[in-house]
């Protein structure tokens, strides 16, 4: 086992200066929110020597906005806490959803929306939901703050655009407006705490005669990093999300997918249930839409 150290400054201006003092001399730094994917990495074999620097005391990271045509989710909330907002999780209940099914009840008291992104596995739940709803990530450096779309941050399996001496702040979402309603739904070979084999994330948009206007699909688990599919969207877009519009959706996503064989499930299955997966949740989300039940 290596030596490791710890910091957990108070505020943005320390927890740089830490990052940069630790770029200069060439050390490693690991950032963590809830170290719950820290800790499994750790068990794995990544013994080297670190600073871990812990960001869930910096008020940026800790905030929730929904103030204004946006809301902003800080990296280091916990998916408890999600969980119990109600205006988040009627704005965006695909989105919680995604966040409440990483892990067991003691996970979701540690674990985090922006942690979950950073980690940048495959099969993250909350990173297609967060595509689904257009989110941008707030990123601040020691030469000033950027913003990225999320689909732009997940750079490969377990990489981030990150760079050295940055870190996530949170995540802005737009507000949906009344008729927009999204879902994120995953396949699990167990009824809990496993890792999605597939997943789908929609969001819709329909107009006053039920007909969509907007649709954005995301899969995940089917390729290095999740993707957004637009011919999946346009498919959707146009229709009232009738079974034609939902089968073409469907047969998007799967000719989208670029799944590999494991022991967890072929190329062939995945392509097929991720079909399967992103109809279910468009309909859920137009559902939601239209105030019928699921």
């Amino acid at each position: 086992m290596g030596s490791f150290a710890y910091a957990a400054p108070d505020n943005l201006a320390d927890a740089l200066a830490v990052l940069e003092q630790h770029k200069n001399a060439g050390q490693r730094i690991q950032i963590f929110a809830g170290g719950t994917d820290v800790l499994v990495q750790l068990k794995a074999g990544d013994s080297e020597p670190r600073t871990f620097l812990d960001v869930k005391n910096i008020r940026e990271t800790q905030t929730i906005s929904l103030k204004g045509d946006s809301a902003f989710i800080g990296a280091t909330i916990v998916c408890a806490q999600l969980y119990e907002n109600l205006a988040l999780k009627e704005m965006f209940p695909g989105l919680i959803e995604s966040a409440d099914l990483i892990g067991s009840t003691q996970i979701q008291g540690k674990a985090t929306l922006g942690g979950n992104l950073c980690n940048a596995s495959p099969a993250g739940d909350t990173i297609a939901a967060l595509y689904a709803n257009k989110a941008i990530c707030m990123i601040a450096g020691k030469s000033g703050s950027r913003e990225l779309p999320v689909e732009d941050f997940v750079t490969g399996v377990g990489r981030n655009a990150l760079k050295p001496g940055e870190i996530l702040l949170g995540l802005k979402l737009p507000k949906p407006n009344a008729n927009t309603s999204d879902a994120y739904l995953r396949f699990i070979p167990r009824t809990e705490m496993d890792i999605a084999v597939v997943g789908a994330g929609v969001s819709i948009t329909l107009d006053d005669e039920g007909v969509c206007v907007d649709a954005t699909v995301a899969i995940s688990a089917v390729a290095v990093t999740t993707l957004l599919v637009p011919e999946a969207a346009q498919a959707l877009i146009g229709s009232s999300v009738d079974e034609v519009a939902l089968q073409a959706a469907a047969q998007a996503s799967s000719a989208a997918a670029r799944p590999i064989s494991d022991k967890r499930g072929t190329k062939e299955f995945r392509r097929k249930v991720v079909g399967v997966l992103t109809r279910r949740a468009a309909l859920i989300a137009a559902n939601r839409v239209k105030g019928e039940a699921e």
